[in-house]
């Protein structure tokens, strides 16, 4: 009898150990569950207001204007007006660190002949992106100042330039803007263009309109090719046509 109580003793210690270790596992799992919950929810306030601010930030800046033609998907047929443009040479890949961007940087902080400070403005245009070792990157100009007169550079290597008016085909993608990215959307672009019948200049435009530390997958970045545009038929006139 005795044995049978210790046996039952030892039997049911065996079973509150194993309910003990089961309780401090699923205690465990639970407070692992908890964890990976707080960890996602904070990620997930910290993504949203990344992204809120990006957006914020972006609207901030005075943008270029153009008049969406066509829309399919990521691609665009948009008409821009003639802009102006502070313009400096660079590198691609550079992204800047060159010494580019603050050449135009100062240009627009009043480092310019009329000590005058102007406004940041989005997009940054490069032009000749995916093909040239160097490009020309550039500046818009706020409307204010392009029509009231944009004040000479002081130092060498920045220029002003007018980037003319006309229909463009546009590529519109997030992520890093870099020499292999830019062709391979360009590839893109073209192929598209072709499909629809869109004739274009050799030369492409790269723009971003987001600073260098906005997260990829926020950042905005296209690939514009002007449209050759056909030229006009000449009415002729014929004998039906005179009275």
């Amino acid at each position: 009898m005795v044995s049978k109580v210790i046996a039952a003793t030892a039997s049911c210690s065996v079973a509150y150990t194993e309910a003990v270790k089961k309780i401090g596992t699923n205690r465990k799992a639970g407070i692992m569950r908890k964890k990976m919950f707080y960890l996602v929810a904070i990620f997930s306030v910290v993504l949203l207001g990344v992204a809120t601010w990006t957006m914020t930030a972006r609207a901030g800046y005075e943008s270029a204007e153009y008049e969406v033609i066509e829309s399919d998907g990521a691609f665009e047929i948009r008409k821009y007006p003639d802009l102006m443009l502070v313009s400096t040479r660079t590198e691609m890949d550079a992204q800047g660190r060159d010494g580019s961007f603050m050449r135009l940087f100062r240009y627009i902080s009043g480092d310019n002949a009329a000590n005058q400070k102007i406004a940041m403005t989005t997009p940054v245009f490069m032009e000749g992106a995916g093909e040239q070792p160097q490009i020309s990157m550039g500046f818009v100009m706020p409307k204010e100042v392009a029509e009231a007169g944009i004040p000479e550079p002081k130092r060498e290597g920045v220029t002003i330039q007018k980037r003319a008016g006309g229909r463009f085909a546009v590529v519109r993608f997030p992520g890093r803007l870099d020499t292999a990215v830019s062709k391979s959307q360009e590839e893109k672009l073209r192929k598209w263009m072709t499909a629809k019948g869109f004739e274009g200049e050799a030369i492409a435009e790269a723009a971003g309109y987001d600073p260098p530390f906005t997260p990829g997958f926020l950042r905005r970045n296209e690939i514009l090719i002007r449209l050759i545009e056909a030229p006009k038929s000449e009415a002729v006139s014929g004998d039906d046509g005179q009275k």
